[in-house]
């Protein structure tokens, strides 16, 4: 899942986006308002997370903006301002959520987690797609109980699919998600993904949970529950 997280402030921009790294997402970090919203409107996401006090552009203005050229994406505010009043007017602007700093990084990871969830459908951690069962707190994968020992970016491959069940799921559209912005869109890497991930997942060749479809990308072939 890919994260833009705008916030001015240097260390605390350093290491949340170290801490989002290390649990599995992809990050693009900007330090201000106007380059915040240029990546919001112009490069694929899975959330956005936006610091109010921003120079150039403020946060409200920046969610604002985004709202009104059709943005959907999540967007998480984090302010240092503890008026409720500011907290409104985010939610108000387009926000879906906030967070107070100073903030411990669990809660922040959470709350990531369920913004994502929620924006395809999703209430809790836990999806099912017949046998195959992901928790996306955990990032573990199981099949018919049976847990699977998966690298990061197969299980960023088989999330993403399961986040977005019975679309058809291009190759670009996956390295978007997965890998940072400057990542090589061309590469057959996703192919090798898919291709492990259907033997860790599938080893006899009797489920056949994603589905290829010749020149337009991946889908998963499970009703997901």
């Amino acid at each position: 899942m890919r994260i833009i997280f705008i916030e001015d402030e240097h260390a605390l921009r350093e290491n949340t986006t170290k801490a989002l790294e290390e649990n599995g997402y992809s990050v693009d970090a900007v330090d201000n308002g106007e380059d915040g919203l240029f990546h919001t409107l112009e490069y694929p996401s899975d959330l956005v997370i936006v610091d109010l006090g921003l120079p150039k552009l403020d946060g409200i203005q920046l969610i604002r903006k985004a709202r009104a050229e059709g943005i959907n994406t999540p967007i998480l505010i984090l302010t240092a301002r503890d008026r409720w009043q500011e907290k409104v007017e985010g939610l108000d602007a387009g926000a879906d959520d906030y967070l107070t700093k100073p903030f411990h990084t669990e809660e922040l990871l959470a709350r990531c987690n369920a913004l994502i969830r929620r924006s395809v459908g999703q209430d809790t951690p836990e999806i099912s797609a017949g046998p195959i069962t992901i928790n996306t707190r955990t990032q573990q994968v199981r099949v018919n109980g049976k847990a699977l020992d998966l690298t990061a970016y197969e299980y960023k491959v088989i999330e993403y699919l399961l986040l977005n069940p019975e679309k058809v799921i291009s190759k670009t559209e996956l390295t978007e998600h997965i890998y940072d912005q400057d990542f090589e869109l061309d590469s057959n890497v996703i192919e090798v993904f898919v291709g492990r991930l259907r033997k860790k997942i599938d080893p006899d060749g009797t489920l056949k949970p994603i589905q290829t479809l010749r020149g337009r990308g991946y889908r998963l072939a499970l009703e997901v529950s």
